[in-house]
């Protein structure tokens, strides 16, 4: 059972991502615009980072699309594996964007290079950036939580690196003017080490889940105990989960009393699924298999005849003991290594003809004794109706 992709979740994950890709554009200009025109060549970086900044919104976005689509022919689990890859990408980027800064700055301490003496405006851009970059990234960051998307909560921090290196702007432009020309690049090397780990956490937590790594126990446990509050539900075994695209996937067995219907076993699947549905918002697809007995305590497994083959055996004994009786409705219960079965006869036609020359006590005690020898054989019950 697949719970549908929202499209409310597509469309506020992309109005989040478009005001981000806005921001960046306004940013990315000024900051190059006034950089140059006030002599500050770590804006007119800055701005370039913008920019960056900018190719991610786009590639939130193209990943968003797709990884919202439905399930297809040929991506029968849906497209969530995208959002994840992009995660990766992103978090990626932010571990290269860490390298780059971290590099740069330390070659500055190396040389002992200062800043060019810049103007105010570039303080003002730098300060309006730090401002402007804090409110999108934590915007961002809450759509994501909201949502449900490493992908967001990725593109947010990302967000947020530009925002850190406009601080790291604004330090080296009050430290330049200061006459502290080497603060800005150990303060630039502590916010890359930042953004590595930053970055580091979301590419780990991507691949984790490419590699159908479980979801943390105690959520698993949630789900069982969840799952097993049913009402005839015996146990829930065999418990499997993964996470794909910021949803759960989760597949279990169930056991079932052993003289259910299929259908009564199947409808209490149901309605495990229904209850995890109602109590966890973060469920994609579920997948369940109804068990009589719990087989993770079978260590064997007996290959037991199908019904043709029962139904084989049972009618050469009735040619002997009840040769009139042709007319009957046979249910087999499969218990580990053995079968039970269940005659029931209808009080018609030849089942009646047969019944008047032999008693279903006496064709219950003879079947018994002739099937005692069948290896697969449990008991056999006559019913009538």
């Amino acid at each position: 059972m697949t719970r549908p992709i929202s499209e409310q979740r597509k469309s506020e994950a992309q109005k989040v991502t478009i005001i981000g890709a806005i921001l960046d554009t306004c940013l990315g200009f000024a900051k190059i615009i006034i950089g140059l025109l006030s002599n500050s060549s770590a804006l007119v970086a800055d701005g370039i980072h913008s920019f960056s900044d900018l190719l991610t919104d786009f590639v939130v976005v193209f990943v968003f699309h797709i990884s919202s689509e439905e399930p297809d022919e040929n991506h029968p689990w849906g497209h969530g594996r995208f959002e994840t890859i992009g995660t990766v990408i992103l978090g990626g980027v932010l571990i290269a964007i860490a390298g780059a800064m971290a590099f740069d700055s330390i070659l500055n301490l190396i040389n002992s290079q200062t800043l060019a003496s810049p103007t105010w405006p570039a303080l003002v851009v730098a300060g309006l950036s730090i401002l402007s970059k804090e409110w999108i990234f934590r915007y961002t960051l809450a759509t994501g939580k909201r949502l449900k998307s490493d992908l967001l909560i990725a593109n947010a921090w990302h967000s947020r690196t530009d925002s850190f290196s406009s601080i790291v702007v604004l330090i080296g432009i009050i430290g330049t003017m200061a006459g502290i020309s080497w603060f800005d690049a150990v303060a630039a090397i502590a916010v890359a080490c930042f953004v590595a780990k930053i970055g580091w956490d979301l590419t780990w937590a991507s691949i984790k889940e490419l590699v159908d790594t479980s979801l943390p126990e105690e959520r698993v446990q949630a789900f069982k105990e969840t799952a097993q509050s049913v009402d005839g539900i015996i146990n829930v075994h065999s418990f499997k989960s993964r996470n794909m695209g910021g949803k759960s996937q989760l597949e279990m067995h169930i056991q079932v009393a052993p003289y259910l219907s299929a259908s009564e076993g199947h409808w209490l699947g149901d309605l495990a699924v229904m209850a995890l549905l109602q109590r966890f918002d973060d469920i994609g697809h579920v997948i369940f298999h109804i068990d009589t007995y719990n087989d993770e305590e079978e260590h064997f497994c007996r290959i037991l005849p199908l019904r043709a083959e029962v139904q084989s055996e049972l009618n050469q004994h009735l040619a002997n003991i009840a040769p009139h009786l042709k007319d009957y409705y046979l249910t087999l219960h499969y218990h580990h290594d053995l079968i039970e079965i269940d005659l029931k006869l209808p009080d018609t036609g030849s089942a009646q003809l047969a019944l008047d020359k032999i008693s279903t006590r006496d064709l219950s005690q003879q079947l018994n004794a002739a099937l005692s020898s069948t290896s697969w054989f449990a008991e056999l019950t006559v019913w009538q109706h």
